[in-house]
């Protein structure tokens, strides 16, 4: 029954220790040694007796039977709490322990007599004064657990137990320091954040060159050429039955007349409104002198305007291929516009126009390529030289193909703008000005349009009759119907569009030389233009 049960009970670890040889046992569990004294009156010795102390009494034991699974409190004892620090006992002074006078059973206190241990009376002891305190070893010297309660412990270097804040000075002061490190981390970033964007605290000045009263350019540098033309140069705004537009033109004469492109006025109609806008800013209102359609040029005139300073003009013939230029528009209504380049090439035959279909209004240019940008509303202004002195009419452009771009989309420049040559221009504006219209050099025939070979073919019949025109400049120098001509004073031509311009490049009364092809064979003939009136 009782197999694999402890005998007995068993000590556990928090058992109590046996005592430690050389170590009393506590007060607790002896008993105090008995002293006898023996005083002899006659000698006045006392004499003591040692008294053998007892054997200490065996600890009782429980009433109840030990518990077999030793569990405290019915077990074997249980954990001991961990004794408080022991006070060693201090060294009594040679002079015995001091008393002070007045304590309860102090000797003569309350007037009792001082007497030995045998009822003799002893004289008063002289006055001890209570010895120095000497300085405690350790910190544990001095708590007594058992004394009257002394201040608290306290660590070295701590201050006193009074002098510590309290626990709400502490919170207070924790929370300010918080708030002062919040307010420093603000402003430190605010200054970082503002000497990263503006480089630093002080304000930043950069150098700057003086402005220069009164110092213009070199008169043949662009800036020269516009200081001078601009002035010249007016912004026309168009407007008709439903139609409006924007254009360029410049001053011919101190009398108002204005020189621009046909298509620029053409809105205008019979009863539309043409608004002039002068380089300073003054606007003004023109009337239509004079337009052909062939040339592409018109003429208006403002009233009422004093001081306008005509523009030069220059001769075509003079231009050479490479020569700068400046060209002076309102590109899409951005007047006073300057931009600059070359003259890319000479001679250009160019045909513009043909919305009406029935090619009354196709103009025929020998034109000067540019390669100054010229833009929608270009149109119009002069073309100048270096002496700032017209040389063209600005009138077209090669734009880049817009069949994939965004409906209703205006193409721009890309390099390849044309003039109007200002000698074929003067011839024209005199006309227009004079008895306003302008005539037109012919020589007499009809040509086929429709010929794919090298030349321009003269037609079998005319729309009004023989492809000839009898008694005209062709049927003089003998030409026939199916004639081809290759040549215009010794310069190819390729075909009927290319004839047309060389010959309006001159006037009525020129003499030409024309290369004729018939039936194979080549031969040259000459022709005096003649003169026919323009629309």
């Amino acid at each position: 029954m009782d197999e694999g049960k402890p005998a007995g009970p068993k000590a556990k670890w928090w058992s109590r220790p046996a005592p430690v040889h050389g170590v009393p046992e506590p007060e607790s569990e002896r008993e105090p040694a008995r002293v006898a004294v023996d005083s002899d009156a006659d000698s006045g010795s006392v004499r003591a007796a040692e008294v053998p102390v007892p054997v200490p009494q065996p600890r009782p034991q429980p009433l109840h039977d030990p518990d077999p699974y030793a569990t405290p409190p019915y077990g074997g004892p249980g954990p001991w709490a961990p004794a408080p620090p022991v006070q060693r006992p201090v060294p009594t002074p040679p002079h015995g322990t001091f008393v002070p006078p007045g304590a309860p059973g102090a000797p003569g206190a309350h007037g009792a007599p001082v007497t030995n241990g045998a009822g003799v009376p002893m004289a008063p002891p002289q006055q001890l004064q209570p010895p120095p305190q000497q300085p405690q070893p350790s910190q544990w010297l001095q708590y007594d657990p058992w004394g009257v309660p002394q201040q608290p412990l306290t660590h070295p270097g701590d201050p006193a137990a009074g002098s510590r804040p309290k626990k709400g000075s502490r919170g207070t002061l924790l929370i300010g320091a918080l708030l002062v490190a919040l307010v420093a981390g603000g402003i430190g970033g605010g200054v970082g954040a503002y000497i990263e964007r503006n480089g630093g605290i002080t304000r930043v000045e950069l150098p700057q060159a003086q402005q220069e009263a009164g110092k213009g350019r070199a008169p043949d540098s662009v800036a020269g050429i516009a200081a001078s033309a601009l002035p010249s140069v007016v912004t026309l705004h168009v407007s008709g039955a439903g139609e409006q537009g924007t254009g360029t033109g410049f001053v011919l004469d101190a009398k108002g007349h204005i020189l621009t492109n046909d298509h620029v006025v053409e809105p205008a109609g019979a009863d539309g409104t043409i608004n002039i806008t002068f380089s300073g800013g003054q606007t003004a209102k023109a009337k239509l002198v004079g337009k052909d359609s062939g040339y592409d040029l018109a003429v208006v005139r403002v009233l009422g305007v004093d001081g306008l300073k005509p523009l030069p003009l220059g001769n075509s013939e003079n231009v050479q291929v490479g020569d700068p230029v400046v060209a002076i528009g309102a590109p899409f209504d951005l007047q006073n516009t300057v931009t600059s380049g070359i003259i890319s090439a000479k001679e250009r035959p160019i045909t513009a126009g043909g919305e009406k279909g029935d090619g009354s209004d196709v103009s025929y240019v020998n034109a000067l390529q540019t390669d100054a940008p010229i833009n929608p509303g270009n149109s119009g202004g002069p073309l100048v030289d270096a002496q700032a002195r017209v040389i063209g009419i600005n009138s077209a452009i090669r734009a880049a193909d817009n069949s994939a771009g965004l409906e209703g989309s205006q193409g721009g420049s890309i390099g390849l703008g044309f003039a109007i040559p200002i000698n074929q221009g003067k011839r024209v504006a005199e006309e227009l000005i004079n008895t306003g219209k302008a005539t037109h050099p012919v020589i007499g025939v009809t040509l086929d349009m429709k010929y794919a070979g090298d030349g321009a073919r003269v037609g079998t019949k005319g729309a009004e009759g023989p492809s000839v025109t009898p008694g005209g400049p062709g049927a003089r120098a003998g030409i026939k119907p199916r004639d081809i001509i290759t040549e215009v004073n010794g310069q190819k031509v390729h075909n009927g569009q290319e004839l047309i311009v060389k010959i309006r490049a001159h006037r009525p009364g020129d003499r030409l030389e024309l290369t004729v092809v018939r039936a194979g064979k080549e031969r040259t003939v000459p022709v005096t233009l003649g003169s026919a009136n323009g629309n």
